[in-house]
C-alpha cells in the first residue's frame, strides 16, 4: 500500500510539474489546440455574470510575456530546428495566402469539348470575383476514388492526356504565378497497392510533374519521412496535413489548414505562434460567410482556402466577401515579408471595443498592424495609440491609401480612421517617405476601397442545374429482341443521394425537372408511359458487333475497352458487361442500335415495380440474387449476365444490383457536370468510409462527377438501353 501511495504521490508531482510549465493561454492537456486564447480581460462578461472590465497595458504585457515563455520552452521541448523554412525552394509558402481547392471536374479548368485544359480561363474568373490566388489544391480523388481499383497515383496518372498533359497544366499555372498541389490520401489502403513505398512514390511523381506541395488529406501531420523523400528525390515539396499536427511536425511541415471554431474574440494560430514563417490557410468549406475566416487570418497575418467547389456541391463566394478578399489578400501580398517576422505581437492594445490588432515589425523600421473589427457596426474614431518616442515616423492608412495625422496625447500618438462593419484596417508607420512599391499598392487599395463592403450583396443561392435532354427513340410496338416490356403506370418515385458529405444542405445531390433547387432526398409521384428495356446489360460481344459495324471509334480514347486486346475482349467475356465505357461511348452504341439510355426514373421503375420494394427481388438482401462481393485491393471481372435470375425485377429485368454500376442521365450546373450512376457493383474496397458508396437499394443512387470520357471509363461501369413504345 505503501508503494501505491507513493507512486500516486509522484504522479502528482510529475503531471502538476509539467502543467505549472505551460501557458494560462493553452489549457493545460490540450497539446493538439489549434489556437492560443487572447487575455483574458478581453472575454466579454454579461453584467450577470460579473461584467467584464476594462484591459490595463499590465493584462497585456503579462499574456504576451506567458505566451512567449511557452514559445520559447515549447521550442526547446521539441528540438526544433527551422533549417527548411530556410530553403529558398520552399520560400513561397510564406506568401501563399490564397490557395483555392479546385476540383479537377470543374468545367472553367477543362473543357471536355475541345479536350483541353482551360487554366487561363479558371483563373481568369477567381481573379475577376476575388483578386485571384497563390495557389491551387488540384483534386482528383475522393468523392470518385473507389469506383474502381484505381488508387490516388493512377487519378493523377488518368487525367486527360497523362502525365504529359498534367505536366503542361502544371507549367500553365506556374506561367501566372500560382504554385500547385495535389493532396495524399493514407487512408486509400483499399485499392490497388503501389509498387513502392508511399513516400517515395508521391515524391517521384511530383518531380515528373512538377507540382509544388502535397496536401495531407485527413492527416494531423505529415511524417518527417515524406518530406526527406522528397529531398531525396531532388524535388523538396511544401507538405500541408489537413488537421491538427503535433508541435514537432511544425520543423518540416510549413504549412497547414485551419479548421476553427471561431469565436468574437479572435485567436492566435498555434503553429504560427510557433514558427511565424508557418503558413495557415483557413478552411472552412461549408461556410456561407466568410467574415471569420477573413477576420481571423488577418488578425494572424495567415491565409485562406477559397473553396467554392465542395466535391461538386457549389457553395459561391457573395460578391461581399469576394470583394473582402480582395482587399485582404492585396494587403497581406503587400505586407508579405513583415507578416512572417519574428516579432509578431497579437492583441496590440486598442481604443476600440471589439476592434483587434496584431503588430508586426520589421528589421528596417517599418511597423504595420493589421487590424478587424468585429462589431457589426462601422467606427470612426481613435483605434491605435503608438508611444510618442521622438522617432520620425510616418503613419499610413493602408487600407484607404491615405497618410494619417496623428493626434499626440500625453506620451502617446493617437492614430484616428474609419473601420467598415465587420471590416479591416492596415496601419504602416514608416520612417522615411513610401517607396514606389507602398505608393502603389496605397492606390490600388484607395480603388477598392471606395465602395463600402456594407453595400454588396452578401446572399447565398445554390447554382441552377439543367437535366441533359435525352431523345426520345422511333417508337415500336412490340418488345425488341433482348428487351423487356416495361408497362405503363403510376409510381412514387423516391430516392437519396449517397453523398459521403454535405448534410441536407440545398445544393446537395442533383435537382430533379420538377425541383426548384438540388437537394439530398427526392420523392414524386411520376405516371410513365409504357417503354421497353434491356433485359441485361450491354455484353462485350454486343459492343463488339456495334464497333464491327459502325466503325466507331471515341476520340478521346485513353481507357476505352481498356481490359480488351488487339480489338477484342478475352476468351469466355462474351456474356460479361461490356465496361471502360464513357456515358459517351454508351450514348453511341445505343444510338447505333435505335435505342437511349434510360432516364433514372424509368431505371428504378423497372427495377422496383408499382410496389415500392427496396431491392430488385424484394425487401430482404439475398446473397445470390448478386454476385459475391470483392473485398480486396484488385477488382475482378463482372459476372456473366444471367447469372443471378434469383435477382430479376417484377418485370423480369435482371442484372440490375451489385455487377456493374450503370449510366442514367447527365446533370450540369455552371461548374460541374454529373452523372447518376445505378444499381451499384461487386467492388467494395476496405478500410475507409471515403470510398465511393454503393447504392444496392432501389431509393438510392450514386453521383458521379464527370470531367472527360478517359477518365470516367471505369472497370466496373456498363450500361443497358431502352426503347420507346408507340
Amino acid at each position: 500500500m505503501r508503494r501505491l501511495l507513493a507512486a500516486a504521490f509522484l504522479a502528482m508531482l510529475v503531471t502538476g510539474t509539467a502543467g505549472a510549465q505551460d501557458t494560462q493561454a493553452v489549457p493545460y492537456g490540450s497539446w493538439k489546440q489549434l489556437m492560443i486564447n487572447g487575455p483574458a480581460c478581453l472575454t466579454w462578461r454579461e453584467a450577470w455574470e460579473g461584467g467584464t472590465r476594462e484591459c490595463a497595458n499590465a493584462d497585456y504585457e503579462a499574456w504576451l510575456a506567458d505566451i512567449r515563455h511557452w514559445r520559447q520552452e515549447r521550442r526547446i521541448r521539441i528540438g526544433y530546428d527551422p533549417a527548411r523554412y530556410a530553403d529558398p525552394r520552399l520560400a513561397w509558402t510564406r506568401t501563399s495566402f490564397v490557395q483555392t481547392q479546385m476540383m479537377v471536374e470543374d468545367r472553367y479548368f477543362y473543357d471536355p469539348v475541345a479536350g483541353r485544359y482551360t487554366v487561363d480561363r479558371y483563373l481568369d474568373d477567381l481573379t475577376a470575383r476575388f483578386g485571384g490566388i497563390d495557389a491551387v489544391l488540384l483534386w482528383p480523388d475522393y468523392p470518385n476514388m473507389g469506383i474502381d481499383d484505381r488508387n490516388q497515383l493512377d487519378q493523377v496518372a488518368d487525367l486527360p492526356g497523362g502525365l504529359p498533359a498534367v505536366k503542361a497544366m502544371v507549367a500553365d499555372f506556374h506561367r501566372r504565378g500560382v504554385r500547385v498541389l495535389l493532396p495524399m490520401m493514407m487512408w486509400d489502403q483499399g485499392t490497388r497497392a503501389p509498387d513502392r513505398p508511399w513516400p517515395q512514390a508521391i515524391a517521384e511523381m511530383a518531380r515528373e510533374i512538377g507540382i509544388d506541395g502535397i496536401n495531407g488529406d485527413t492527416q494531423d501531420g505529415v511524417p518527417l519521412a515524406f518530406s526527406l523523400a522528397a529531398d531525396k528525390a531532388g524535388h523538396p515539396l511544401a507538405f500541408q496535413p489537413e488537421g491538427v499536427l503535433a508541435d514537432e511536425a511544425v520543423a518540416w511541415d510549413l504549412m497547414s489548414w485551419g479548421q476553427y471554431t471561431f469565436a468574437p474574440v479572435p485567436k492566435v494560430d498555434r503553429y504560427k505562434w510557433l514558427e511565424p514563417r508557418h503558413m495557415v490557410n483557413i478552411s472552412d468549406r461549408w461556410a456561407r460567410d466568410k467574415t471569420d475566416d477573413l477576420h481571423y487570418a488577418f488578425f494572424n497575418g495567415v491565409g485562406w482556402e477559397a473553396w467554392e467547389n465542395v466535391w461538386g456541391i457549389w457553395n459561391g463566394i457573395s460578391a461581399r466577401d469576394g470583394e473582402a478578399m480582395r482587399r485582404v489578400a492585396t494587403l497581406e501580398r503587400g505586407l508579405g515579408p513583415l507578416l512572417s517576422g519574428p516579432d509578431w505581437q497579437p492583441f496590440y492594445p486598442t481604443r476600440a471595443a471589439g476592434v483587434y490588432a496584431s503588430r508586426w515589425p520589421g528589421a528596417d523600421g517599418r511597423v504595420a498592424w493589421t487590424i478587424v473589427n468585429r462589431n457589426d457596426h462601422p467606427l470612426d474614431q481613435t483605434v491605435l495609440a503608438v508611444p510618442a518616442d521622438g522617432t520620425a515616423l510616418r503613419y499610413f492608412d493602408l487600407y484607404h491609401g491615405v497618410e494619417l495625422t496623428p493626434r499626440r496625447e500625453g506620451d502617446q500618438l493617437l492614430l484616428s480612421f474609419p473601420l467598415e462593419a465587420q471590416g479591416f484596417g492596415a496601419v504602416l508607420a514608416l520612417p522615411g517617405a513610401p517607396d514606389p512599391a507602398i505608393r502603389g499598392l496605397m492606390a490600388r487599395m484607395k480603388a477598392l476601397t471606395a465602395t463600402d463592403l456594407a453595400s454588396l450583396p452578401r446572399g447565398w443561392a445554390p447554382l441552377p442545374q439543367r437535366l441533359v435532354d435525352i431523345p426520345a427513340t422511333p417508337p415500336v410496338a412490340t418488345a425488341p429482341e433482348g428487351m423487356v416490356e416495361i408497362p405503363a403506370g403510376d409510381f412514387t418515385f423516391r430516392v437519396q443521394g449517397l453523398e459521403i458529405e454535405g448534410g441536407t444542405s440545398a445544393g446537395v445531390d442533383v435537382a430533379y425537372p420538377w425541383e426548384g433547387e438540388a437537394r439530398r432526398y427526392h420523392e414524386h409521384r411520376l405516371s410513365l408511359p409504357r417503354f421497353f428495356m434491356d433485359r441485361f446489360p450491354v455484353t462485350n460481344a454486343q459492343f463488339k458487333r456495334f464497333l464491327d459495324a459502325s466503325g466507331y471509334h471515341p476520340r478521346d480514347d485513353r481507357n476505352f475497352l481498356k481490359d480488351w486486346k488487339g480489338g477484342t475482349y478475352p476468351a469466355g467475356w462474351d456474356d460479361r458487361p461490356v465496361t471502360w465505357v464513357s456515358q459517351e461511348d454508351a450514348r453511341a452504341y445505343a444510338a447505333w442500335a435505335g435505342k437511349r439510355l434510360p432516364h433514372e426514373w424509368e431505371w428504378q421503375y423497372a427495377a422496383q415495380g408499382r410496389d415500392g420494394r427496396r431491392y430488385p427481388w424484394g425487401d430482404t438482401w439475398r446473397d445470390d440474387a448478386a454476385p459475391v462481393p470483392e473485398r480486396g485491393r484488385a477488382v475482378r471481372p463482372p459476372d456473366a449476365v444471367g447469372a443471378h435470375p434469383a435477382g430479376a425485377s417484377p418485370f423480369g429485368v435482371q442484372d440490375l444490383v451489385g455487377n456493374v454500376w450503370q449510366w442514367t442521365d447527365e446533370y450540369q450546373d455552371g461548374h460541374t457536370r454529373a452523372a447518376i450512376l445505378r444499381g451499384g457493383s461487386l467492388y467494395q474496397p476496405q478500410g475507409s468510409i471515403w470510398y465511393f458508396p454503393q447504392a444496392y437499394r432501389n431509393d438510392q443512387h450514386g453521383k458521379l462527377l464527370l470531367m472527360a470520357p478517359s477518365r470516367d471509363r471505369s472497370a466496373l461501369v456498363g450500361f443497358r438501353c431502352v426503347k420507346d413504345a408507340d
